[in-house]
Protein backbone atom coordinates (compact mmCIF):
# COMPACT_ATOMS: atom_id res chain seq x y z
CA UNK A 1 0.00 0.00 0.00
CA UNK A 2 1.61 3.85 -0.76
CA UNK A 3 1.88 5.73 2.23
CA UNK A 4 1.54 9.61 1.55
CA UNK A 5 4.56 11.19 1.83
CA UNK A 6 4.19 14.38 3.84
CA UNK A 7 3.75 12.54 7.63
CA UNK A 8 5.36 11.56 10.19
CA UNK A 9 5.09 8.00 10.71
CA UNK A 10 4.84 5.38 13.12
CA UNK A 11 4.12 1.59 13.14
CA UNK A 12 2.38 -0.27 15.37
CA UNK A 13 0.73 -3.71 15.47
CA UNK A 14 -2.65 -4.10 15.88
CA UNK A 15 -3.82 -7.90 16.45
CA UNK A 16 -0.66 -9.11 15.16
CA UNK A 17 -0.83 -7.07 11.75
CA UNK A 18 1.65 -4.20 10.78
CA UNK A 19 -0.05 -0.57 10.26
CA UNK A 20 1.22 2.31 9.92
CA UNK A 21 0.00 5.23 12.24
CA UNK A 22 0.47 8.73 10.44
CA UNK A 23 0.21 12.02 12.74
CA UNK A 24 -0.71 15.16 10.89
CA UNK A 25 -3.60 17.42 11.25
CA UNK A 26 -5.77 18.09 8.49
CA UNK A 27 -8.42 20.81 7.40
CA UNK A 28 -11.76 19.56 7.80
CA UNK A 29 -13.81 17.69 10.86
CA UNK A 30 -13.22 14.05 11.02
CA UNK A 31 -16.70 13.57 12.56
CA UNK A 32 -20.23 14.53 11.85
CA UNK A 33 -23.56 13.91 13.82
CA UNK A 34 -26.34 11.94 11.88
CA UNK A 35 -29.31 13.55 13.40
CA UNK A 36 -29.12 14.98 16.53
CA UNK A 37 -27.53 11.63 18.16
CA UNK A 38 -25.17 9.60 16.17
CA UNK A 39 -21.32 11.03 16.26
CA UNK A 40 -19.68 8.88 13.29
CA UNK A 41 -16.44 9.05 11.86
CA UNK A 42 -16.41 10.47 7.90
CA UNK A 43 -14.43 7.74 6.77
CA UNK A 44 -16.36 5.07 6.35
CA UNK A 45 -16.98 1.90 4.75
CA UNK A 46 -19.27 0.82 1.91
CA UNK A 47 -20.03 -3.14 2.06
CA UNK A 48 -21.30 -3.53 -1.45
CA UNK A 49 -17.75 -5.47 -2.78
CA UNK A 50 -17.71 -8.13 -0.09
CA UNK A 51 -20.39 -9.82 -2.38
CA UNK A 52 -19.72 -12.46 -5.80
CA UNK A 53 -19.19 -10.73 -9.06
CA UNK A 54 -21.83 -8.36 -10.55
CA UNK A 55 -22.91 -7.65 -6.68
CA UNK A 56 -24.35 -11.65 -7.18
CA UNK A 57 -24.20 -14.30 -4.53
CA UNK A 58 -21.30 -15.21 -2.20
CA UNK A 59 -17.53 -13.65 -2.04
CA UNK A 60 -14.61 -15.43 -3.96
CA UNK A 61 -13.01 -15.43 -0.71
CA UNK A 62 -15.61 -15.25 2.18
CA UNK A 63 -12.73 -15.09 5.10
CA UNK A 64 -10.68 -12.19 3.26
CA UNK A 65 -14.43 -10.51 3.02
CA UNK A 66 -14.78 -10.96 6.92
CA UNK A 67 -11.27 -9.91 7.59
CA UNK A 68 -12.36 -6.69 5.92
CA UNK A 69 -15.27 -6.03 8.28
CA UNK A 70 -13.10 -6.93 11.80
CA UNK A 71 -10.39 -4.92 10.25
CA UNK A 72 -12.78 -1.55 9.56
CA UNK A 73 -13.78 -1.75 13.12
CA UNK A 74 -9.85 -2.31 14.13
CA UNK A 75 -9.33 0.93 12.52
CA UNK A 76 -11.33 3.18 13.81
CA UNK A 77 -14.46 2.77 11.14
CA UNK A 78 -17.72 3.00 12.79
CA UNK A 79 -20.15 3.75 10.00
CA UNK A 80 -21.38 1.03 7.38
CA UNK A 81 -23.24 1.44 4.55
CA UNK A 82 -24.74 -1.89 2.94
CA UNK A 83 -28.20 -2.86 1.75
CA UNK A 84 -30.40 -6.24 1.08
CA UNK A 85 -30.27 -6.28 -2.39
CA UNK A 86 -26.25 -6.74 -1.97
CA UNK A 87 -26.13 -10.33 -3.18
CA UNK A 88 -29.15 -10.02 -2.47
CA UNK A 89 -28.76 -10.81 1.50
CA UNK A 90 -25.27 -11.74 1.61
CA UNK A 91 -23.88 -8.53 2.54
CA UNK A 92 -25.99 -7.64 5.54
CA UNK A 93 -25.49 -11.67 6.16
CA UNK A 94 -21.34 -10.85 6.52
CA UNK A 95 -21.87 -8.12 8.53
CA UNK A 96 -23.68 -9.80 11.41
CA UNK A 97 -21.34 -12.89 10.97
CA UNK A 98 -18.07 -10.67 11.53
CA UNK A 99 -19.12 -8.30 13.78
CA UNK A 100 -22.33 -9.13 15.97
CA UNK A 101 -22.58 -8.42 18.65
CA UNK A 102 -22.25 -4.71 17.80
CA UNK A 103 -19.98 -2.33 18.99
CA UNK A 104 -21.94 0.20 20.68
CA UNK A 105 -20.82 3.19 18.72
CA UNK A 106 -21.04 1.28 15.26
CA UNK A 107 -24.05 2.72 13.06
CA UNK A 108 -24.69 0.09 10.57
CA UNK A 109 -26.90 2.25 7.62
CA UNK A 110 -29.07 -0.49 5.20
CA UNK A 111 -31.07 0.29 2.08
CA UNK A 112 -34.25 -1.26 0.36
CA UNK A 113 -36.03 -0.37 -2.73
CA UNK A 114 -34.35 -2.74 -5.03
CA UNK A 115 -35.30 -6.34 -6.81
CA UNK A 116 -32.28 -8.17 -7.86
CA UNK A 117 -32.85 -10.66 -10.82
CA UNK A 118 -29.26 -11.79 -11.50
CA UNK A 119 -25.69 -10.10 -11.03
CA UNK A 120 -25.52 -6.47 -12.11
CA UNK A 121 -29.28 -6.57 -12.82
CA UNK A 122 -31.51 -3.85 -10.36
CA UNK A 123 -35.07 -3.15 -10.81
CA UNK A 124 -36.58 -0.44 -8.61
CA UNK A 125 -39.30 -1.30 -6.09
CA UNK A 126 -40.15 0.85 -3.23
CA UNK A 127 -43.96 -0.66 -2.83
CA UNK A 128 -44.88 -0.34 0.58
CA UNK A 129 -45.48 -4.37 0.73
CA UNK A 130 -41.71 -4.59 -1.11
CA UNK A 131 -40.21 -2.46 1.41
CA UNK A 132 -41.91 -3.89 4.32
CA UNK A 133 -40.16 -7.70 3.37
CA UNK A 134 -37.13 -6.20 2.73
CA UNK A 135 -37.09 -4.36 6.00
CA UNK A 136 -37.86 -7.28 7.82
CA UNK A 137 -35.05 -9.40 6.04
CA UNK A 138 -32.64 -6.78 7.22
CA UNK A 139 -33.74 -6.75 10.69
CA UNK A 140 -33.25 -10.41 10.49
CA UNK A 141 -29.96 -10.79 9.03
CA UNK A 142 -28.10 -7.73 11.13
CA UNK A 143 -29.93 -9.35 13.97
CA UNK A 144 -31.21 -6.12 15.18
CA UNK A 145 -34.59 -4.59 16.38
CA UNK A 146 -33.98 -1.09 14.99
CA UNK A 147 -32.23 0.19 11.71
CA UNK A 148 -30.68 3.11 12.53
CA UNK A 149 -30.34 4.87 9.23
CA UNK A 150 -32.35 3.18 6.80
CA UNK A 151 -32.36 4.51 3.39
CA UNK A 152 -34.26 4.45 0.52
CA UNK A 153 -32.66 3.38 -2.71
CA UNK A 154 -34.98 4.95 -5.37
CA UNK A 155 -37.92 7.17 -5.11
CA UNK A 156 -39.94 4.68 -7.13
CA UNK A 157 -41.68 5.96 -10.87
CA UNK A 158 -44.41 3.49 -10.66
CA UNK A 159 -45.62 4.32 -7.12
CA UNK A 160 -47.37 7.52 -6.05
CA UNK A 161 -44.45 8.91 -3.88
CA UNK A 162 -46.53 9.66 -1.02
CA UNK A 163 -47.40 5.74 -0.36
CA UNK A 164 -43.91 5.13 0.11
CA UNK A 165 -42.69 7.86 2.11
CA UNK A 166 -46.26 6.92 4.35
CA UNK A 167 -44.94 3.56 4.79
CA UNK A 168 -41.02 4.54 5.54
CA UNK A 169 -43.24 7.47 8.26
CA UNK A 170 -44.95 4.12 9.64
CA UNK A 171 -42.41 2.12 10.25
CA UNK A 172 -39.71 4.89 11.80
CA UNK A 173 -43.29 5.64 14.18
CA UNK A 174 -43.28 1.49 15.14
CA UNK A 175 -39.61 1.92 16.21
CA UNK A 176 -38.19 -0.58 13.11
CA UNK A 177 -36.13 2.24 11.92
CA UNK A 178 -34.52 5.03 13.91
CA UNK A 179 -33.61 7.62 11.16
CA UNK A 180 -34.65 7.49 7.27
CA UNK A 181 -32.30 8.57 4.08
CA UNK A 182 -32.69 8.90 0.74
CA UNK A 183 -30.94 7.92 -2.45
CA UNK A 184 -30.22 9.54 -6.62
CA UNK A 185 -32.81 12.80 -4.96
CA UNK A 186 -33.29 16.27 -6.09
CA UNK A 187 -33.97 18.89 -3.71
CA UNK A 188 -37.61 18.65 -3.76
CA UNK A 189 -37.70 15.19 -3.63
CA UNK A 190 -36.01 15.68 -0.54
CA UNK A 191 -38.62 19.03 0.50
CA UNK A 192 -41.50 16.38 -0.48
CA UNK A 193 -40.31 14.05 1.71
CA UNK A 194 -39.54 16.04 4.79
CA UNK A 195 -43.49 16.25 4.85
CA UNK A 196 -43.48 12.86 5.98
CA UNK A 197 -40.15 12.32 8.31
CA UNK A 198 -36.53 14.10 8.73
CA UNK A 199 -33.98 12.90 6.15
CA UNK A 200 -30.72 12.95 8.01
CA UNK A 201 -29.09 11.35 4.73
CA UNK A 202 -28.67 11.68 1.23
CA UNK A 203 -26.62 9.28 -0.79
CA UNK A 204 -26.37 10.39 -4.19
CA UNK A 205 -24.00 9.80 -6.91
CA UNK A 206 -20.67 11.88 -6.34
CA UNK A 207 -17.05 12.76 -6.99
CA UNK A 208 -14.47 14.92 -7.91
CA UNK A 209 -15.11 14.40 -11.86
CA UNK A 210 -18.95 14.23 -11.05
CA UNK A 211 -20.78 16.64 -9.39
CA UNK A 212 -24.53 16.21 -10.83
CA UNK A 213 -25.63 17.00 -7.47
CA UNK A 214 -23.32 19.96 -6.29
CA UNK A 215 -26.90 21.91 -5.42
CA UNK A 216 -28.22 18.76 -3.07
CA UNK A 217 -24.76 18.77 -1.16
CA UNK A 218 -25.36 22.38 -1.15
CA UNK A 219 -29.06 21.88 0.77
CA UNK A 220 -27.27 19.56 3.04
CA UNK A 221 -25.07 21.06 4.30
CA UNK A 222 -27.54 24.10 4.79
CA UNK A 223 -30.17 21.47 6.80
CA UNK A 224 -27.07 19.53 8.25
CA UNK A 225 -27.77 16.09 6.44
CA UNK A 226 -25.19 13.67 5.79
CA UNK A 227 -24.11 13.42 2.13
CA UNK A 228 -23.14 10.15 0.94
CA UNK A 229 -21.31 9.84 -2.48
CA UNK A 230 -21.97 6.66 -3.76
CA UNK A 231 -19.18 6.03 -6.43
CA UNK A 232 -16.28 8.34 -4.45
CA UNK A 233 -13.77 7.36 -7.23
CA UNK A 234 -16.13 6.71 -10.23
CA UNK A 235 -15.26 3.24 -10.00
CA UNK A 236 -11.28 3.84 -9.97
CA UNK A 237 -11.50 6.08 -13.29
CA UNK A 238 -10.00 9.29 -11.29
CA UNK A 239 -6.72 7.36 -11.58
CA UNK A 240 -6.55 8.50 -14.99
CA UNK A 241 -6.93 12.38 -14.84
CA UNK A 242 -4.01 14.35 -14.88
CA UNK A 243 -4.85 17.03 -12.11
CA UNK A 244 -5.32 14.33 -9.87
CA UNK A 245 -2.06 12.57 -10.65
CA UNK A 246 -0.13 15.33 -10.62
CA UNK A 247 -1.48 16.20 -6.97
CA UNK A 248 -0.99 13.05 -5.88
CA UNK A 249 2.61 12.23 -7.43
CA UNK A 250 3.37 15.73 -4.98
CA UNK A 251 1.91 13.92 -2.46
CA UNK A 252 3.37 10.20 -2.46
CA UNK A 253 -0.06 9.24 -2.41
CA UNK A 254 -2.31 7.35 -4.91
CA UNK A 255 -4.81 9.19 -7.37
CA UNK A 256 -7.26 7.34 -5.07
CA UNK A 257 -6.51 8.48 -1.65
CA UNK A 258 -6.28 12.15 -3.25
CA UNK A 259 -9.82 11.60 -4.29
CA UNK A 260 -11.30 10.76 -1.37
CA UNK A 261 -8.89 13.73 0.34
CA UNK A 262 -10.61 16.26 -1.33
CA UNK A 263 -13.98 15.37 -0.60
CA UNK A 264 -13.45 15.45 3.12
CA UNK A 265 -12.12 18.70 2.25
CA UNK A 266 -14.87 19.97 0.15
CA UNK A 267 -17.36 19.82 2.09
CA UNK A 268 -17.65 18.66 6.06
CA UNK A 269 -21.19 16.99 5.87
CA UNK A 270 -19.49 14.17 3.35
CA UNK A 271 -19.50 10.49 5.20
CA UNK A 272 -17.34 8.20 2.78
CA UNK A 273 -18.20 4.64 1.81
CA UNK A 274 -15.54 3.18 -0.20
CA UNK A 275 -16.01 -0.09 -0.72
CA UNK A 276 -13.41 -3.37 -1.02
CA UNK A 277 -12.90 -7.00 -0.54
CA UNK A 278 -9.27 -6.45 0.36
CA UNK A 279 -7.67 -5.78 3.69
CA UNK A 280 -5.03 -3.33 2.35
CA UNK A 281 -6.88 -1.80 -0.01
CA UNK A 282 -9.33 -0.72 2.69
CA UNK A 283 -6.01 0.33 4.45
CA UNK A 284 -4.94 2.34 1.84
CA UNK A 285 -8.71 4.25 1.65
CA UNK A 286 -8.64 4.78 5.42
CA UNK A 287 -5.14 6.57 4.75
CA UNK A 288 -6.52 9.15 2.98
CA UNK A 289 -8.32 10.69 5.73
CA UNK A 290 -4.89 11.66 6.80
CA UNK A 291 -3.62 13.59 3.32
CA UNK A 292 -3.86 17.47 4.15
CA UNK A 293 -4.70 19.17 0.63
CA UNK A 294 -3.33 22.86 0.28
CA UNK A 295 -5.04 25.46 -0.55
CA UNK A 296 -3.15 25.48 -3.96
CA UNK A 297 -4.01 21.52 -4.41
CA UNK A 298 -7.61 21.87 -3.48
CA UNK A 299 -7.67 24.77 -6.02
CA UNK A 300 -6.17 22.67 -8.86
CA UNK A 301 -8.21 19.88 -8.02
CA UNK A 302 -11.57 21.95 -7.77
CA UNK A 303 -11.08 23.45 -11.34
Amino acid sequence: MKIPNNFHQRAVVINNSLYINMSKETSFKKEFTIGDDRIVRRMGYGAMRITGKGIWGPPKDKAEALRVLKRAMELGVNFIDTADSYGPHVSEDLIAEALHPYPPDLVIATKGGFLRTGPDAWTIDARPEHLKIALEGSLTRLKLDQIELYQLHRIDPKVPAEKTFEFLQGVQEEGLVKHIGLSEVSVDDIKRAEEYFDVVSVQNIYSVDNRKWESVLEYCEQTNKAFIPWYPMNAGNVASMKKIEEVANDLGATPHQVALSWLLHHSPNILLIPGTSSVSHLEENIQAELISLSPAQLKKLES
